[in-house]
């Protein structure tokens, strides 16, 4: 008998623990945590909306709708530290100096080619600080040799950032991103931001020791739609690691559309706040997830269900 009410004690206990627990995380949960949770189960279902309507107009409009809800979610205090895990459409990556993160995701055309959408948004105590990206894609004719701010961008879907603080001139970063481009080609970028005068600059001739890269604002690859490219950073290298993209016959140069990796690896690797060309490197560093990213953008993905907040 006694046996019995020692159990029962234990399991009371259990139970007033959980539900304890419970209140607690309830509690905890303040109005703009509430707000934001809210916020990010409208983008969920926009997200999805954006990536798999068959309908190229309705995907668009599901995008202008993110663009709005998210503004209002970004003015939600504290919403910096909110992690928005459950936008699974949309890329954000937080600078590791903690200063900055970049919202970054795309619409496809039925023509098979891609707009690219985002903001830059700053760790500000004084309010929401914000530089929108407005791509401008289609009209840089010379990506690498041009530099950009973000209302006039080379649209591209980041998967990391790497600061470089030894820099004399201009502290930057380096985002590695990914461009879906036609339906023929595929390019993954090396781009360079800082900011200056209360705008966000793209491009910083920081590449050295090969005559396709040294001087250029950003470095872009292309290659063929069908193939995978490794654009990685291995941090104690200090090395950023790519594929090294070659035509499948000499005579086919002039046609970056059907480039592939030929299992070679090139990189480039930080020296005095510069990245100077290395050829034929080892590659010592794991193959990452963030490798094939985005090679499928139609695969379908599971919105939250909820009414879309207005």
């Amino acid at each position: 008998m006694r046996d019995n009410l020692t159990k029962m004690i234990k399991r009371l206990t259990i139970v007033l623990l959980i539900v304890n627990c419970t209140f607690f995380t309830i509690k905890a949960q303040t109005p703009s945590i509430q707000l934001l949770n809210r916020y990010q189960d409208s983008l969920a279902i926009l997200g999805h909306e954006t990536i798999n309507n068959s309908n190229e107009a309705e995907r668009y409009n599901s995008t202008y709708k993110m663009v709005k809800i998210l503004v209002k979610a970004l003015k939600v205090p504290g919403s910096f530290n909110y992690g928005f895990d459950s936008l699974k459409t949309v890329t954000i990556q937080k600078s590791p100096d903690n200063k900055f993160r970049i919202f970054t995701w795309h619409v496809m055309n039925d023509d098979g080619s891609y707009r690219y959408y985002g903001t830059i948004q700053m760790n500000s105590t004084q309010g929401l600080k914000m530089f929108p990206l407005v791509d401008h894609s289609s009209t840089i004719k010379k990506p690498q040799d041009t530099v950009l701010t973000n209302d006039h961008w080379y649209g591209s879907q980041y998967y990391k950032i790497i600061p470089v603080v030894n820099s004399a001139k201009q502290p930057y970063y380096v985002l590695l991103g990914w461009k879906g481009n036609t339906t023929k080609s595929t390019k993954k970028v090396i781009e360079t931001l800082y900011f200056k005068n209360n705008k966000a600059y793209f491009g910083l001739p920081v590449f050295d020791g090969n005559k396709d890269y040294s001087g250029k604002n950003r470095i872009v690859f292309e290659y063929a739609r069908q193939a995978s490219m490794i654009l990685n950073y291995n941090p104690q290298e200090g090395t950023i690691v790519f594929d090294h993209l070659s035509a499948p016959d000499p005579k086919l140069k002039d046609k970056p559309e059907l480039y592939g990796p030929d299992l070679s690896y090139d990189g480039f690797k930080l020296f005095n706040g510069r990245w100077r060309y290395v050829a034929d490197l080892p590659l010592k560093n794991a193959p990452s997830e963030n490798d094939n990213l985005y090679n499928n953008p139609r695969k379908p993905i599971k919105p939250k269900t909820s009414k879309i907040t207005p």
